[in-house]
């Protein structure tokens, strides 16, 4: 937990730092009231230190939140690939019937079973994102 509380004090060091080298906007005559940085300060820091409230018994918040975007890509990448790829293969079957219809029937069996395999590819995404969100090995 220690060292959780230092990686979001860095963090909060250097945020503080890196908005600080930036040039201010000219200000308009109606300036903002005062209040309002200091609720957005208190706002980021809350946020920051919700994960220590939640793993406060010397668990990682690491390992969990890169599991999610770890899941999030692994179905977002198996579903746009087997949609490409289901795309293509479609676009051409129908290239190839409008071009030879007395072969519809072997093209459409063939096509029927390529798109299997690649939906089975997406379910093998689904799968792995399953796994990482509710049965994770990397998480006591």
């Amino acid at each position: 937990m220690a060292r959780s509380l230092m990686l979001t004090g860095a963090v909060l060091l250097c945020s503080g730092a890196l908005f600080s080298a930036f040039v201010p906007v000219a200000r308009s005559p109606v300036s903002a009231p005062a209040t309002s940085t200091g609720t957005a300060a208190a706002l980021s820091a809350a946020v920051l230190a919700t994960p220590q409230a939640a793993f406060a018994d010397e668990g990682s918040v690491w390992i969990p939140a890169l599991s999610a975007i770890g899941a999030g890509f692994a179905i977002g990448l198996a579903a746009i690939g087997s949609g490409v790829g289901q795309g293509i293969a479609s676009g051409r079957c129908i290239d190839g019937i409008s071009r030879q219809p007395e072969v519809a029937d072997d093209l459409r069996g063939v096509l029927l079973l390529s798109l299997a395999f690649m939906e089975s590819l997406t379910i093998y995404g689904l799968v792995i994102a399953l796994v990482l969100l509710f049965a994770n090995p990397l998480i006591k």
